[in-house]
């Protein structure tokens, strides 16, 4: 290693320093980053610190480090670096990840971070010409990642946009009834809905749908494998893996060494967290595995139905009435019984049917972007140890890239 790397206490290379307590009565809704131990929202007004910033849990979630470009104001749950002593902001961030926090844990009944220890780990720097490039290459696989992130929230957007234009306002059934052609759609398409409406214990709907049930729609697959049949080749995704409000997984782990049974889905299948339904945990599977009971595994009860199956059991009214009919004070869950009660207006098999042909180039990118993003986080992490020790310099790095 080149004498140019400089060995020590972190303290000597940056300073951590406690968050800032901020009640709920004071959280006012506006554009400044809140970073707590598990994660950074954008929902006050004023800021506390200076960007840009790197900042890590103190105790709750401990381990996941943020950076933050913008002004922000990290919560007493964290510590942020309030002197970066010189050093790259972006790579103190990425050698932070390499640290064992829980090492440096006050070893109290909750655990937690002490900074005085964590000031005392010892470690090794390189000089701030190679921690820009160490930041720019890690960084770019992370942009990559967002990027690819990015597109998969946009396809989600544009498949709920369709979904209810067609199944909630009715539109090419509104166009029609004022004489104009549908919007967005060919002829063959348009053909396919009705020119009126009609009352219905649901309100309004198309002329020659049926009002139904969710369970006329979608159905659950009950296949559990037994701890004898779980193996580190199999992926398991657990409710904790599962994003709120997004359709496409960003991580998962396998099912070695898994002591329970576990349900199993097929690639496609729709996963619905059942508890505490308002998390809004609601994936479709981008492989075969296995996942936490606690997580329904759906399909769609006939080909036709797959597309407004995800959309239904996706959405913002699904998962409130889900919450209302979760039983449990302290763990609510809903059951599929009081799931597939939910009334829906259910169209024609060629109507669903089209639908679900329109998304699913969207779902097949989605899933694409879910594998490659999940090949680049694996290199990120592969790389990112070595590059932080120097154990990989960064030509050899940029070959691997």
């Amino acid at each position: 290693m080149s004498a140019e790397w400089a060995s020590g206490s972190l303290g000597e290379f940056v300073e951590l320093k406690r968050g800032y307590d901020l009640p709920q009565a004071k959280r006012f809704v506006g554009s400044v980053p809140l970073v707590s131990s598990s994660g950074v929202t954008d929902q006050h007004s004023i800021a506390m610190v200076k960007g840009p910033g790197v900042v890590t849990g103190r105790y709750g979630t401990i381990g996941q480090v943020f950076y933050v470009e913008a002004d922000f104001w990290p919560l007493n749950t964290t510590l942020y670096v309030r002197d970066f002593k010189g050093n790259d902001p972006k790579f103190v961030h990425y050698f932070l990840k390499t640290l064992d926090f829980l090492a440096y844990s006050d070893k109290a009944a909750v655990p937690g971070v002490n900074r005085n220890h964590l000031h005392e780990a010892h470690v090794t720097i390189p000089p701030i010409s190679v921690q820009i490039e160490i930041a720019h290459l890690l960084g770019a696989l992370d942009d990559r990642i967002t990027l690819l992130r990015e597109t998969n929230a946009t396809l989600e957007a544009i498949a709920q946009a369709l979904f209810k234009s067609w199944f909630v306002d009715f539109d090419p059934v509104r166009a029609k009834m004022d004489g104009r052609a549908p919007e967005g759609m060919d002829e063959a398409t348009a053909a396919l809905f009705p020119d009126g409406l009609e009352e219905s214990a649901l309100g309004l709907v198309p002329r020659g749908w049926r009002v139904g049930t969710l369970g006329d729609i979608a159905q659950t697959v009950r296949k559990q494998l037994q701890p004898t049949e779980l193996h580190a080749e199999l992926h398991y995704v657990g409710l904790e893996h599962i994003p709120r409000q997004s359709l496409s997984l960003v991580r998962w782990g396998t099912a070695d060494g898994l002591e329970s049974a576990k349900a199993a889905f097929s690639d496609g299948d729709i996963l619905f967290g059942k508890l505490r339904p308002y998390f809004h945990k609601v994936v479709v599977a981008p492989f075969d595995g296995v996942c936490s009971t606690d997580v329904l595994v759906c399909q769609g009860s006939t080909a036709a139905n797959y597309g407004i199956a995800v959309m239904h059991l996706f959405s913002t009214t699904l998962i409130e009435y889900a919450d209302r009919l979760s039983n449990g004070a302290k763990m609510p869950r809903v059951n599929w019984k009081d799931l597939a009660a939910y009334p829906v207006a259910i169209p024609p098999e060629s109507v669903a049917a089209d639908y679900t042909q329109a998304i699913a180039p969207m779902l097949y990118r989605m899933k694409a972007n879910v594998h490659e993003a999940q090949t680049l986080a694996t290199l990120r992490d592969t790389l990112l140890p070595r590059l932080i020790s120097g154990q990989l310099r960064l030509p050899e790095a940029e070959v691997a890239n």
